[in-house]
C-alpha cells in the first residue's frame, strides 16, 4: 500500500508549471513554482514544521504545549497542521487586514485567532508582533517560533525548496524571483542555488509601503516608506533576520493594484487559483524579465500560496472597485491623481518643493509665498523628510511669539505628512485629511515623491 503516515509527511516536491499566456513578449522559459500543492496549500508549511522539529530537538517545547505565532495566515495554518500531528495547541495573533478567510481557516482547524490593529507600529503593544511575545511570556510550556527571526526559516527552504528547483530544472535555472516578507523563502532558496551556480540571479519583489528596496539600494532604513498598503504576505516595516540582502540581487516594487490584476490574470489565463502576492511575484517578475530575459534563460518565480485566501477580495469584483482596481471614474487613486496635475518631469508641479529644518521661519515663508503653497515638507542635512510646516501654523504661532520668524524650522515644524501608496482611492486620500495632516505624499514609478493637497483632491472630486 503507498500512504502517508500524516498530512505533514506530504509537505514539498511541489510542481514547476511554465507560464504561457501572461508573459507574452518575454523571453527564455519562464516557470511557477506553485506551492498551493502543499497540505496547508502555501509555502509556510515547509518552514512551520521545520522550526517546530528545530524546537523540539533544542528542548524548547514539550509534549501538549502551545505554538504562539504573529501570522499572516499562512505560517499560522502552516503551524496548525504540524500542531494536529504532534499534539500541540495553537494561539494566533493576525493583523485586521488579514482576509477573513484566512481567519475562519485557522479557526477551522482548531487554533485560536486574535485579531490585532494593522496601522499600529511594530513595537506598540496593541501590534500583532507585541501580543504573540506577551502571550510567550504568559503561558507556561508555549513556543513563539517568530518566523521573522527564527533562521530554521531560512533552512526550510535551503534544505528543500532550492534542491527541488534545481533538480526539476535540471540545473538550467538562471534567475530566481520571490516575495519578500519574513525573507526565508528567497533568502534560503537563492543560498542553496547560489552555492549551485553563483552567477544565477535572485529578485526580491516587494510592494509599496515597505521598506526593504529602499534599504537594500541605500543602506537607510527610512521610516518615511512605511505606510499602509493591501497585498498580504510580504513587505515589512521590519528587518527580519532571515532577510540577507547579499543573497538578494535586485528588488523590484509592485503596487496593490498591479499585484491583484496579475493575481486574476493567472486564474483567467493559466488556470492558476492563487493568492495576492502571487500576482505580485509574476507582475514584478515579468517587468523585470521585459529588459534583461534571454532566449536561453530560464527565470522561476515561486508562488507562495491558494486563492480561497482571498475569495472576498481580489475575487470578488464588488471589492475591487470600492478599492479603484476595476473602477471607471475619471480620477481614481493617487496615481491618477498625480498624472493629471503634472505635465512631465520638467513642469515645475511635477517637482517636490522641500525646505531644511535648519532654515528660518521667515525664510519659510518666502518658501510658501514665492511658490503659492499653503505646506511644505521639512527635510533634514541628508534629504530625508523629518516634518511639516503649513501657512496656519507659522501663522499661530507668529500671532503667540512674533519672535518666532528668527526660530529654525525645525523648532516649529509638525510631524512628517502621511505617505500613501500610489492606488489609494480617493475616499481613502480623504479620510487621512485632517486637521493634522494637511497633506500626503506618494511616490511614483520612479521613485520620486509628489504632495496631494487638499485642493488637489477637491479638483480631482470635481472634475
Amino acid at each position: 500500500m503507498n500512504y502517508y503516515n500524516s498530512i505533514i509527511d506530504t509537505i514539498g516536491n511541489t510542481p514547476l508549471v511554465k507560464l504561457n499566456k501572461v508573459t507574452k513578449g518575454i523571453r527564455g522559459t519562464v516557470l511557477a513554482k506553485i506551492e498551493y500543492f502543499n497540505p496547508g496549500n502555501s509555502v509556510k508549511d515547509r518552514i512551520a514544521i521545520r522550526m517546530i522539529e528545530d524546537a523540539e530537538a533544542r528542548g524548547i517545547i514539550k509534549p501538549g504545549g502551545t505554538i504562539i505565532e504573529g501570522t499572516s495566515g499562512n505560517t499560522g495554518m502552516g503551524l496548525a497542521l504540524a500542531a494536529i500531528g504532534k499534539g500541540y495547541k495553537c494561539i494566533f495573533t493576525m493583523a485586521d487586514k488579514q482576509s477573513k478567510e484566512k481567519i475562519d481557516i485557522l479557526r477551522a482547524v482548531g487554533a485560536e485567532v486574535v485579531v490585532c490593529p494593522t496601522n499600529v507600529a511594530p513595537d506598540d503593544p496593541r501590534s500583532y508582533y507585541s501580543v504573540a511575545k506577551r502571550l510567550n511570556r504568559d503561558i507556561p510550556n508555549s513556543l513563539y517560533p517568530n518566523q521573522y527571526d527564527n533562521l530554521a526559516n531560512t533552512a526550510a527552504h535551503y534544505e528543500t525548496t532550492g534542491p527541488e528547483i534545481w533538480r526539476d530544472t535540471d540545473g538550467k535555472i538562471t534567475h530566481f524571483a520571490a516575495g519578500v516578507g519574513t525573507g526565508g523563502t528567497i533568502c534560503g532558496t537563492s543560498k542553496f542555488l547560489k552555492e549551485q551556480n553563483p552567477a544565477i540571479v535572485s529578485i526580491g519583489l516587494d510592494t509599496y509601503g515597505s521598506v526593504f528596496k529602499k534599504y537594500k539600494e541605500t543602506g537607510i532604513f527610512d521610516e518615511g516608506e512605511i505606510y499602509p498598503y493591501l497585498t498580504e504576505g510580504i513587505g515589512e516595516d521590519i528587518l527580519p533576520k532571515n532577510v540577507d540582502f547579499d543573497l538578494i540581487d535586485q528588488f523590484v516594487k509592485v503596487t496593490d493594484k498591479d499585484a491583484a490584476i496579475m493575481t486574476r490574470r493567472l486564474a483567467r489565463e493559466e488556470g492558476l487559483f492563487v493568492g495576492w502576492s502571487c500576482g505580485t511575484a509574476v507582475h514584478g517578475a515579468l517587468e523585470w524579465a521585459k529588459d534583461h530575459l534571454t532566449d536561453d534563460d530560464v527565470l522561476v518565480i515561486l508562488l507562495p500560496d491558494h486563492g480561497t485566501r482571498y475569495l472576498a477580495k481580489i475575487y470578488n469584483d464588488t471589492w475591487m472597485k470600492d478599492h479603484g482596481f476595476l473602477e471607471d471614474r475619471a480620477f481614481k487613486t493617487a496615481r491618477d491623481i498625480i498624472h493629471h496635475k503634472t505635465g512631465g518631469p520638467t513642469d515645475r508641479r511635477s517637482q517636490l518643493t522641500t525646505i531644511g529644518s535648519g532654515v528660518s521661519v521667515s525664510q519659510a515663508i518666502h518658501v510658501l509665498n514665492r511658490y503659492g503653497i499653503s505646506q511644505i515638507p521639512v527635510t533634514d542635512d541628508t534629504g530625508h523628510i523629518v516634518g511639516s510646516l503649513t501657512d496656519s501654523a507659522i501663522l499661530n504661532k507668529l500671532i503667540e511669539d512674533p519672535t518666532v520668524k528668527d526660530h529654525p524650522v525645525s523648532e516649529v515644524m509638525d510631524k512628517p505628512f502621511k505617505f500613501v501608496g500610489l492606488d489609494n482611492t480617493i475616499d481613502a486620500l480623504s479620510s487621512l485629511i485632517d486637521r493634522d495632516n494637511k497633506a500626503l505624499l506618494v511616490r511614483d514609478e520612479k521613485e520620486q515623491v509628489h504632495i496631494i493637497t487638499q485642493a488637489d483632491l477637491l479638483a480631482a472630486m470635481t472634475s
